[in-house]
């Protein structure tokens, strides 16, 4: 299967990449297709179905490929993969926010929303059971 976005795609929608990076994302954007599609299935959605039907959505899932392959690549390999980082000196103070947590892939439940894979669930318990009241429901 192919990818839902092109390094094409990710250098229009993101920035020009280094040699090391193109090469990253050529790799990269077909995995992250396959763990969208991954996804997709565990909601029972076929997703390749879902964007020959919705041409919008094309677009939105080549779009929400790019963000992901973005922040991987953005994601350091050489330090601390921090999106932003705080010290201080005399009262011992360190606050970090990691860029990728826990490293590769990852995706947000926003972008699974995005992609019509997650939506909020209303659900109710009957308290009362209606079958064995004293007196007949109407």
């Amino acid at each position: 299967m192919s990818a839902f976005a092109s390094t094409q795609d990710l250098i229009s929608l993101f920035r020009p990449l280094t040699p090391e990076e193109l090469e990253k994302a050529g790799n990269i954007l077909p995995a992250i297709s396959d763990r969208l599609r991954v996804e997709a299935q565990k909601v029972g959605k076929d997703l390749d179905i879902m964007i020959l039907e919705n041409d919008a959505l094309a677009v939105v899932a080549k779009s929400v490929t790019c963000d992901i392959a973005a922040r991987v690549l953005m994601t350091s390999t050489t330090q601390e993969p921090m999106a932003q980082f705080s010290e201080s000196a005399l009262g011992y103070s360190v606050s970090g926010t990691f860029l990728n947590p826990g490293g590769g892939v990852f995706i947000k439940d926003a972008e699974l929303r995005a992609l019509g894979l997650k939506r909020q669930k209303i659900g109710a318990v009957d308290l009362y059971d209606k079958g064995n009241c004293c007196k007949p429901c109407r």
